[in-house]
């Protein structure tokens, strides 16, 4: 009888280590990053490409664990009563019960589930190749349950086969959302890797340079005028306008210019600014960032004229603009420092009408909308549906503006208090 439990004890210890594996196998398989494996496999790592291949067919592989560790639980329980019962007769159900429960559920799920959640790459790589042979093992017991699950569920309207893990984007953002680390520095990894995002999503007209603050040059001015406007302007590109500022002709480059210039200053008059100005390059308002910096990088240009749908001549894009849209603004030593936010006692930002509000969701993690409009000037009209008189207030979405100067109908400063501070 001795021998009998004996060797019944060690069976359930046996059995109570394969269901700590199948627990701890399904934990690490299912929190393993995806990310990390297939770089990995990427490398050759051959663990790292087996894993991700188990994970192709999840189904397959949490059928088969679950029903390792049933089988293996439920034999631990039995052979824990059996022997009770021989020990302590009636009562030694209820002693088996209480025994395994604490046995199963510290040594077989939370022990093995905390350590392969915190070593889940690890662990997924480590148990890869018996996992695979245990799917391989209760395949047709598995097909079988998974096809039975699968009817049952219809019989209640439920169809597994139409449900979608969501879109891949999704799952970036709220990865990005969920990254954690130093304040400021993980402010603006997430900035950029949301911007990275959004490029297919964001059309030229947000964020380019408005027609009314483009720096251009007049055909029609002598050509000593333009060469000095070039070479007082902090830009190396500048479009060349005919007769009126909507008729652009051309491109100037301050390199070209400086080439075609006459080695003799005094037969400067004999330059055509016409003759070194390129061809302009016009682009659609709505097209997407992200298409616009694959067809700058396709024609190996840096500036682009963008139009309306009638052809008018709205503003101008360049590289530079679609490049800080990802990582933040760019500065060198010909830019000029701009106050288009100013810092205010009390937690408020004094800012000018023409800021772009991606720009300060991205600055100050604010998320103002900014589907209808692009400028903070633009949601406040929207909001209020007028042209709004200095000194008026308005609340919309939990943000404070106060209208501090306007010029004829252009709303030019603003005061904004973010909802922590109203």
């Amino acid at each position: 009888m001795e021998i009998g439990i004996l060797l019944s004890l060690i069976a359930i210890v046996i059995l109570l280590l394969f269901s700590a594996f199948f627990s701890g196998s399904e934990t690490a398989l299912t929190a393993a990053d995806k990310a990390r494996l297939h770089n990995r496999e990427q490398e050759g790592n051959a663990r790292a490409a087996l894993v991700n291949k188990i994970r192709k067919k999840k189904d397959r592989m949490i059928g088969a664990l679950l029903l390792g560790n049933n089988l293996v639980n439920i034999m631990a329980s039995a052979l824990a009563t059996s022997v009770m019962i021989g020990l302590f007769h009636d009562a030694g159900v209820l002693y088996a019960t209480l025994i395994m429960t604490m046995l199963v559920l510290i040594f077989a799920e939370v022990l093995p589930k905390t350590y392969a959640l915190h070593h889940a790459d690890t662990m997924a790589m480590r148990i890869a190749p018996l996992v695979n042979l245990f799917i391989g093992i209760f395949a047709p017991v598995t097909e079988m349950v998974t096809w039975i699950v699968r009817n049952v569920l219809k019989l209640f309207g439920v169809d597994i086969s139409k449900v979608t893990a969501g879109s891949h984007l999704e799952l970036l953002r709220g990865a990005i959302e969920m990254h954690q680390g130093p304040g400021d520095k993980t402010q603006e990894q997430r900035a950029m890797l949301r911007s990275i995002l959004d490029l297919a999503e964001v059309d030229v007209e947000e964020i380019m340079i408005h027609r009314r603050n483009v720096e251009m040059l007049n055909a029609g001015d002598p050509i000593d005028k333009i060469v000095g406007q070039v070479l007082d302007s902090a830009y190396t590109r500048l479009p060349l306008w005919k007769d009126n500022p909507d008729n652009i002709i051309g491109v100037v480059h301050a390199k070209m210019l400086l080439r075609a210039m006459p080695e003799n200053r005094a037969d400067i008059f004999s330059l055509s600014i016409e003759d070194v100005a390129k061809e302009p390059w016009f682009i659609p308002e709505s097209t997407p960032l992200f298409d616009q910096l694959q067809a700058f990088r396709e024609r190996k240009e840096h500036f682009a004229a963008v139009v309306d749908e009638y052809g008018a001549f709205m503003g101008i894009v360049t590289l530079e603009d679609i490049l800080e849209e990802i990582v933040g603004e760019i500065d060198d030593e010909q830019d000029e420092p701009v106050p288009g936010v100013r810092k205010m006692p009390r937690g408020a930002y004094l800012i000018d009408g023409t800021v772009t509000i991606r720009d300060l969701n991205r600055e100050f993690e604010w998320g103002l909308p900014d589907t209808d409009y692009s400028t903070l000037a633009g949601l406040v009209l929207h909001e209020s549906q007028m042209i709004p008189e200095a000194g008026q207030s308005f609340t919309f979405h939990d943000f404070r503006f106060d209208i501090i100067r306007r010029h004829r109908n252009q709303i030019t400063k603003i005061r904004v208090t973010p909802p922590q501070d109203v």
